[in-house]
């Protein structure tokens, strides 16, 4: 794997931004929000779409998402600086610090085994249909009656087993370990010491202007509903928190290597050690943070899925690196597109081959064009021109690269499968320095997109002998 630098970082990031906005129109997602942090700075911090179908309110990288499981996180830190205070032991025994549970049939899975997920106890309970908001999420009476009755459902470190019930206890733990409220602890100790000022453990009615609106799936209907935000109660470790793309990348880096802001370098291993495969995927869970691997890169963060939001934050603290996608809407392909940014940023760094040439070289190649058979992307990462389609969700599935010939013709260098390996890509400028048009694969004719758009408008067929064309 390619050493990563601030150049590749940033070439990646200009491309990402207009990437995510044409697939937030391609799958008819509402909006996104999105940051990446490398070394101590935000490069990127963007947003598209709406706020809320309801209102067309443009979507800011100010608006607040619920960011789900991410808590999780949070959470897991949270014990960990206990256990590093000597406070907690992660072999403790949950009834040591919730004595309701002394005759609960999860009364000896230990704080560790909750942790990661490791203590076989029920998902939500019986009855999760205040994920519909059907009814209000679970208060202390009512996880403490969970926990007591219907928690154990497989036996301990038999394999994982998420529990958003074992990560709601492991709320009461640093409550009884630390004599404060699970809010105001990780509000303090967290939140507080990282100065992120729009994060917080649960939802706060008075900031309601500042959320962004959560919209149903398109899976079951035509159009999407707004969905209310609402209290989660006695799961807020679990599931509460809210944040923003770029507070979260800014809080993942109190976890990169050597950054003792929160936690030091031994209980970060400890929390980054894969502690259990995630059965029927490819990844790995350690202590509150899920681990996966992005072409030859080791990934830690967590996912979120909220009534109305689906999020995602990757993180290598290695190479100190943080990317987070935040959508509003129940189906938000957050997953699919903070991968999407990872990739790009390893194809920046790739060793590909050819000359690196200068941005400002290839700068007048660059641009999103479109032929009556679709659309593709010229973009320059890491010195290098690559053809990338971006109707696909992976990007850099099946990059082209290219190369420069002369002023008005790239060469195409390498190219997968059925590409047109070897040919030219020929430019047409306009007199003020613009792309005309472009003759590529195949030997098409393609426009600047919306140039493209343009000559469509009032089109009702395209036949032989009317090439759309500006």
């Amino acid at each position: 794997m390619a050493e990563i630098s601030r150049a590749h970082v940033v070439d990646a990031c200009r491309y990402f931004d207009s990437w995510v906005a044409f697939r937030l129109h391609a799958e008819n997602v509402p909006g996104v929000q999105a940051a990446v942090l490398h070394e101590d700075d935000v490069v990127l911090s963007t947003a598209h779409g709406v706020s809320s179908v309801a209102t067309d309110e443009p979507l800011t990288d100010r608006h607040l998402f619920r960011i789900a499981s991410h808590s999780k996180t949070f959470t897991a830190t949270a014990v960990m600086q206990l256990v590093e205070r000597g406070v907690v032991r992660l072999d403790d025994t949950v009834v040591q610090w919730i004595p309701d549970l002394v005759e609960s049939p999860i009364s000896s899975v230990t704080v560790r085994e909750l942790v990661s997920h490791a203590g076989g106890v029920i998902r939500d309970g019986r009855d999760g249909d205040f994920w519909q908001l059907y009814r209000s999420f679970p208060d202390r009476s009512e996880l403490l009656r969970v926990a007591a009755a219907d928690a154990a459902v497989l036996p301990r470190n038999e394999r994982f087993k998420y529990s958003n019930i074992g990560f709601s206890l492991l709320g009461l733990v640093i409550e009884a370990a630390s004599a404060q409220s699970y809010n105001d602890y990780v509000a303090e100790h967290i939140v507080g010491r990282l100065g992120l000022l729009n994060t917080g453990p649960e939802y706060v009615p008075s900031r309601a202007p500042e959320y962004a609106g959560g919209h149903s799936a398109l899976s079951y209907a035509d159009t999407r509903i707004p969905i209310d935000h609402v209290d989660t109660a006695a799961m807020a470790p679990a599931t509460g928190f809210f944040s923003t793309a770029s507070d979260l990348v800014q809080y993942t880096s109190a976890h990169f290597e050597h950054d003792e802001r929160l936690v030091g370098d031994d209980a970060k291993r400890q929390m980054q050690h894969a502690e259990w495969d995630v059965g029927g995927t490819d990844t790995s869970y350690g202590l509150g943070f899920a681990i996966a691997t992005i072409g030859d890169r080791r990934v830690l963060g967590h996912g979120g899925g909220y009534p109305g939001h689906i999020t995602r934050t990757f993180f290598d603290p290695v190479d100190r690196l943080s990317v987070s996608v935040l959508t509003n809407a129940i189906d938000g392909p957050a997953l699919a597109w903070a991968t999407a940014a990872i990739r790009l940023i390893d194809l920046a760094a790739a060793d590909q081959g050819g000359e690196r040439r200068p941005s400002d070289e290839l700068a007048p190649y660059c641009g999103r064009y479109a032929s009556l058979w679709g659309v593709y992307d010229i973009v320059a990462l890491g010195g290098r021109l690559y053809q990338l389609d971006p109707s696909v969700a992976d990007p850099v599935m099946s990059p082209t690269r290219l190369e420069v010939i002369d002023d008005a013709t790239l060469g195409i260098a390498s190219t997968p499968g059925y590409g047109s390996r070897g040919e030219r890509i020929s430019y047409e400028f306009a007199d003020d320095g613009s792309v005309a048009s472009v003759r590529a694969g195949s030997g098409t004719t393609a426009l600047p997109i919306d140039a493209f758009r343009d000559a469509l408008q009032g089109r009702v067929r395209v036949g032989p002998g009317d090439p759309i064309r500006h």
